[in-house]
């Protein structure tokens, strides 16, 4: 197969015109001969691959007390369980885009599951804290080199128009699914067969997605050029500084020593970043997705929709199991009206794309998030699951599902051909951005409120309140600017 980078899949995110797919030069040699028609099996492969890398996010997070019991973790280093991994993951995905670019996304895919196979072995053989942190972050390491390809041979695979709208449909509910399937499967393995099982059961679906993806995924035409180091090493410092100093701004507070010290080098590798990428021609993060606000504006709404959703997550779980005394089953399977509303309405959504337009879609799901959101904000102590959660989490559900897949393919759309593999990086970064920030800013509301004596869910309903920014955010900016990239009927 040509090595050649692909001829451009939509137009460069500078140009403000919108050419419709029909008025487009023909494309025949941007896709796999055998992409007539959808091949389903090859889709579910790689959304089975994104799929463990979201559940590895909070899987963890029920089994955190059995793990300090078995493995003897002081207080403050459980937290590095769940860090150590948002931490490398978000740290080296823009990196690891572009070497995926150079070697092949496919075979960045592979050696990627590998590591995360391995490592998730080791993780679940540890018999130290030191041995199950070096786990998740060769985990952590494996995900950043797979999570981009995912996306990009997705779209390898796929025709623009309604073949890709319904790819992206099933690619976005695992994504979206994700989250909350790893509550319940945490609670289920944890209740049944131990910790070690939220690390061991990555494993034999890391070996379907490998064999899957060997037999049925073709790789896609490779981008071979010099890598860009200067600009690897300004984007991995800054961004692991950035994650790094939210996910300890609540616990260690936003003006400590080390978390300023973080921002601080985060703001010095941004800089460094936009210097050495004006000059280099095959640049980690190109600048031009940047340089207009149509094209800034989805990447912005990505990394402000996790943001929200971390934060219902997390204290979703805190209110069932602190307040409604949920065991940790019972809280993942209380997430289950999310998760049925968001499978519902991502069936609907590839239609109502094809019909309404991404941005019509989009920005209806996050008028969801936020109404959701603010719903569940007006929780208080009286309130029981069915009164209090069920409305709120459909309602969230519905918006998720209506969400994520415009806004990503309207993203993957604006982006050159030649600059897939970095659309895609920034994609997973922002996410992985987003709920780092969410997370850090509603859980700081959430200590002010619970020291000022607001109670437990007093001070859930102030950070949730506080977390309706977001999607408030999200909402003008998609609305506002993002480019359509569907002609309606």
């Amino acid at each position: 197969m040509s090595t050649q980078p692909l001829q451009s899949a939509g137009h460069d995110p500078g140009d403000d015109r919108v050419i419709p797919p029909d008025q487009r030069p023909a494309e025949s040699g941007d896709h796999p001969p055998s992409s007539q028609r959808l091949q389903y099996p090859a889709v579910i492969v790689l959304c089975l691959t994104q799929l463990i890398l979201v559940i590895d996010n909070s899987v963890v997070n029920v089994a955190l007390p059995q793990i300090r019991h078995a493995l003897g973790f002081s207080a403050t280093g459980l937290s590095w369980v769940v860090t150590s991994y948002a931490l490398v993951f978000g740290g080296l995905v823009l990196l690891s885009g572009r070497v995926g670019s150079i070697i092949g996304p496919r075979r960045a895919l592979l050696i990627g599951v590998s590591i995360f196979i391995v490592a998730s072995a080791l993780g679940g053989a540890a018999t130290m804290p030191a041995m199950l942190i070096a786990a998740r972050v060769l985990q952590g390491l494996g995900a950043a080199l797979a999570a981009p390809g995912t996306l990009v041979l997705l779209i390898w695979i796929t025709r623009p128009g309604p073949q890709r709208s319904r790819a992206m449909t099933v690619f976005v509910l695992a994504i979206s699914i994700g989250a909350a399937l790893g509550l319940l499967l945490g609670g289920l393995l944890t209740t049944s067969l131990g910790w070690e099982w939220v690390m061991f059961v990555s494993i034999p679906i890391g070996l379907v997605v490998l064999v899957g993806v060997r037999l049925l995924v073709p790789e896609a035409p490779r981008a071979p050029a010099r890598l860009d180091v200067g600009g690897a090493v300004a984007s991995t410092t800054g961004m692991t500084a950035l994650v790094y100093g939210l996910i300890n701004a609540e616990s260690q507070g936003w003006a400590s020593p080390p978390v300023l010290v973080s921002f601080a080098l985060a703001i010095a590798g941004l800089l460094a970043l936009v210097l050495i990428e004006r000059r280099h021609a095959a640049p980690v993060v190109p600048l031009s997705f940047f340089t207009r606000t149509r094209s800034a504006a989805p990447l912005l709404a990505m990394m402000l929709i996790p943001a929200g959703q971390a934060g219902f997550l997390y204290f979703a779980a805190l209110f069932t199991q602190n307040a409604l005394g949920f065991t940790p089953l019972q809280t993942g399977l209380s997430v289950l009206p999310f998760s049925a509303a968001l499978l519902v309405t991502n069936i609907l959504t590839s239609r109502m794309v094809t019909r309404h337009g991404e941005r019509i879609v989009g920005s209806l799901g996050m008028f969801g998030l936020l109404t959701g959101l603010l719903w569940m904000s007006r929780i208080d102590a009286a309130d029981t699951f069915a009164g209090g959660l069920l409305g709120p989490f459909v309602l969230l559900g519905l918006g998720a599902g209506l969400t994520v897949a415009p806004l990503t393919a309207v993203i993957m759309h604006q982006a050159p051909a030649a600059h897939l593999g970095a659309a895609s990086s920034l994609n997973q970064a922002m996410q992985q951005l987003g709920g780092a920030l969410g997370l850090a800013v509603m859980t700081t509301v959430y200590g002010s409120a619970a020291a000022g004596g607001a109670g437990e869910a007093g001070a859930i309903a102030t950070a949730l309140t506080a977390g309706v920014v977001f999607p408030l955010l999200a909402l003008t900016l998609f609305a506002t600017w993002a480019r359509p990239t569907t002609t309606t009927h």
